[in-house]
């Protein structure tokens, strides 16, 4: 019976551990390399299969305050997920009996690359539920979901300790600076400034893969709460942010995941600035799914 991902006997008899270990190896490397990103990730149609799972009441390993409106999201596991750069980007998934644009909020610790873990909602919209597991073919689509930005941040930051998340970029973003100074991303899809930025209004610029930039000013020092701007990746320029109620005040709590948890105080046009687990189904036999390394750029490359 498809739920929400929980640790399971599957997931342990899977090798689990050998997972995790992998897991926990290409977040080191990430982390420790630096400078190290992620190339912008390919658009071609790849072959896979899809499940489908249900949050549960959690909101996922990205860490937005809630899954979207639509209920039409997708858990991808370890390489595609590449360590959070996937985060808040979008798919086209195809499936028997249609197609549905997904965006990316959570991590499938037990899937290999081709396979998606959709919601519910999602997988419905292309395959019946009672088959559990459907062959499809999908493609990571640029230039949607590019509302005007908004940033959180986190729970526990101070003058001393900041972290901030960036959702309606759309796209795979390469870097983020607050005031000035370099940011890390976190695999919870937190930018992380460990000795902080003072005590704000802090100025975020925000530049994706594809070489888009942006800019959101006075966004407030203020935990827990999402500040909603003007500022867009597709068109850049400068916004001041605004403080708005919010269910992010929840702190969000990732599903089964193995990846560090956060300090206690702690996915095209003119370039503009440079600088699941679900219930399976018998035997079903798929397609043999081409290995996606590069939808989210699993490898960490030097950046430009």
């Amino acid at each position: 019976m498809t739920g929400s991902r929980l640790l399971s006997p599957r997931w342990l008899a899977a090798g689990g551990a050998v997972i995790l270990a992998a897991v926990l190896g290409v977040t080191l490397l990430l982390t420790n390399s630096g400078s190290a990103c992620a190339a912008p990730p390919s658009t071609s149609a790849k072959s896979g299969k899809a499940t489908f799972y249900d949050l549960g009441g959690g909101t996922g390993n990205c860490s937005f305050p809630s899954a979207p409106a639509d209920d039409l999201f997708v858990a991808l596991g370890p390489v595609q997920y590449s360590a959070g750069a996937a985060c808040g980007t979008y798919l086209d998934v195809t499936g028997p009996k249609g197609k549905v644009r997904v965006k990316v909020i959570d991590s499938c610790p037990e899937c290999a690359a081709g396979h998606l873990d959709l919601s519910r909602t999602a997988f419905k919209k292309i395959g019946a539920e009672v088959d559990g597991i459907i062959p499809i073919s999908y493609k990571t689509v640029t230039g949607v979901g590019a509302g005007p930005i908004s940033v959180r941040v986190k729970e526990g930051s101070s003058r001393y300790w900041l972290a901030v998340l960036i959702d309606n970029h759309g796209n795979q973003l390469k870097s983020v600076t607050v005031n000035g100074k370099s940011t890390h991303r976190e695999d919870y899809n937190y930018w992380v400034i460990d000795a902080g930025a003072g005590g704000g209004p802090f100025k975020i610029k925000i530049l994706d893969v594809y070489g888009h930039s942006t800019v959101a000013t006075g966004v407030k020092l203020s935990p827990g709460a999402t500040q909603k701007t003007s500022a867009r990746l597709s068109g850049g320029g400068v916004s001041s942010a605004k403080t708005t109620p919010s269910s992010a005040k929840k702190k969000a709590s990732p599903s089964l995941s193995p990846s560090p948890a956060a300090p206690a105080v702690s996915s095209a046009g003119a370039p503009a600035e440079s600088t699941a687990v679900a219930a399976p189904a018998g035997d079903v036999e798929l397609p043999p799914a081409e290995p996606a390394v590069d939808l989210a750029a699993g490898a960490a490359q030097a950046c430009g």
